[in-house]
């Protein structure tokens, strides 16, 4: 029997390593991925229309942040079922935010802030305090979500109250930041 327990463990500590270093991978390669897109010079238009893109972006960053507390009332209320289909729902939203995100980097034009005087300063500070706080969610979504679904509750509960608040930040903020500059759209 103690064999047996032993051997699961051990499988499950491969099974963790494997996931694990996927989960590194992708942390630093999505930012870096993003940033590179980002800073890419463009060459000439493209023939793609992707200006209405930051619009559905902040619909995205809208809905991630209702999933996101319907999730938090759900699991409060220990509505195990109703927290997952709401996580799930807000992690679906985030990996279709972050395709539509990469896509426009990749095709749309870069748009600067006009503001000036205080506004200008707080566009700034929420801008970047986004910029930071969403490359520092990538490894902590990723680890809560396969917590979670591994059935790794104890690991998912420590992670995820630090997901949760950053994440919902994030998403805030991202709906913000489109506020903030959707006027300088051209």
């Amino acid at each position: 029997m103690n064999t047996v327990k032993e051997s699961n463990n051990r499988l499950t500590s491969g099974a963790d390593k494997k996931f694990l270093t996927l989960i590194a991978v992708l942390s630093v390669l999505i930012p870096i991925v993003v940033a590179a897109l980002f800073f890419m010079p463009k060459e000439g238009g493209s023939s793609v229309d992707v200006s209405y893109l930051p619009a559905f972006h902040a619909i995205l960053n809208s809905l991630t942040a209702i999933a996101l507390v319907i999730g938090y009332y759900n699991v409060k209320r220990q509505n195990v079922k109703g927290h997952r289909a709401a996580m799930l729902a807000a992690f679906s939203l985030s990996a279709i935010f972050l395709v539509s995100y990469v896509t426009y980097h990749f095709l749309g034009e870069r748009t600067t802030y006009g503001g000036e005087g205080a506004l200008k300063f707080i566009y700034y500070f929420i801008l970047l305090t986004h910029i930071v706080l969403a490359v520092v969610i990538v490894p902590l979504v990723l680890l809560s979500v396969y917590f979670g679904i591994s059935n790794q509750l104890a690991r998912h509960r420590r992670i995820s109250r630090w997901t949760f608040p950053i994440w919902l930040y994030v998403a805030v903020t991202g709906v913000l930041v489109y506020l903030l500059i959707s006027p300088y759209y051209s």
